[in-house]
């Protein structure tokens, strides 16, 4: 079973995945080698590389597109940051993306309960609000919600216009705080990216929360694993609860209850996201259906 990708996300090339030796698929090929189009029986467009070359950048004439290759629009931005989405009604198959009903879903990372549960030790806590950015943009609902917050407690802020990351990087850095505020650059729905689950989780820090809906979170990760900014009338009554919970270890700690049955996934970015087609080319047989209206979907 071949997959080809059309361009390699964002023009970069990379050592394709072998999907039997990292996820155990087999039988499958991933190519970016477009001589192979013709026996491809799916063919995937990252979104950021189609906005820049156009629609005119599709396949198109000689060789024709077979009969039963499934077209794939892959993109992992939101609708905010995804240009140029009226113009491909129609041409696509699938959807691949975070939102949950994708055709393909991919989400930024999972909670899974492993076989025998790994006792959880958290790392020892000595500082208080951490916050990772590298996309400043003072319109960002994000960058307005930081600016009150940090009237009211002291947050160290990292990349763009902050510190510099420790050596190893996000995770190390993240590792000694208490809190991080998983802040999205747009609010959208299922739109939870790797700041919650790669920043905050893995980290070991409570994640604090500014995206999609509380009750949309808790599709994916448990209640009482995170605070929303929703979930207080004022940044300043926010920053209370914190200092609160800083003082507090009991009330603190029942933030990492979930820990006793969960591990955290972070999905890798682009190998498992090329081999999960593999797996639902294999899953739906014949079956063959268009996306008509792209833009109205993932708007919504």
């Amino acid at each position: 079973l071949t997959v080809l990708l059309w361009w390699e996300p964002f023009g970069r090339s990379r050592r394709l995945a072998d999907c039997r030796r990292r996820y155990n698929i087999s039988g499958c090929r991933i190519s970016a080698d477009r001589s192979r189009f013709g026996e491809a029986q799916a063919v995937l467009f990252h979104h950021r590389d189609l906005a820049r070359h156009g629609p005119r950048g599709l396949p198109g004439g000689s060789p024709p597109r077979p009969p039963r290759q499934r077209w794939v629009w892959m993109n992992f931005e939101s609708p905010s940051h995804s240009p140029g989405l009226r113009g491909l009604a129609g041409l696509f198959n699938w959807t691949m993306s975070y939102r949950r009903d994708s055709d393909v879903f991919v989400p930024y990372g999972y909670l899974y309960a492993p076989p025998a549960p790994r006792p959880f030790v958290l790392p020892r806590k000595t500082r208080l609000v951490a916050w990772v950015i590298s996309n400043w943009n003072e319109e960002h609902a994000r960058v307005r919600y930081y600016r009150q917050l940090k009237e009211h407690l002291p947050i160290d802020v990292y990349g763009a216009r902050g510190l510099a990351l420790a050596e190893g990087g996000v995770v190390e850095t993240v590792s000694p705080y208490k809190f991080y505020l998983a802040f999205e650059n747009s609010q959208h729905t299922d739109y939870i990216t790797e700041k919650l689950w790669r920043n905050a989780f893995s980290a070991s820090a409570v994640p604090v929360v500014l995206g999609p809906r509380r009750a949309n979170y808790e599709r994916f990760i448990p209640p009482d694993s995170f605070i929303h900014v929703d979930d207080f009338p004022s940044p300043r009554l926010l920053a209370t609860y914190l200092k609160f919970l800083d003082k507090n270890k009991p009330s603190y700690r029942r933030y990492f209850a979930w820990r006793k049955k969960y591990e955290v996934h972070v999905t890798s970015f682009w190998d498992e996201h090329f081999c999960k087609v593999c797996e639902a080319v294999r899953a739906a047989g014949n079956q063959i259906k268009t996306v008509q209206n792209l833009a109205s979907w993932f708007e919504s």
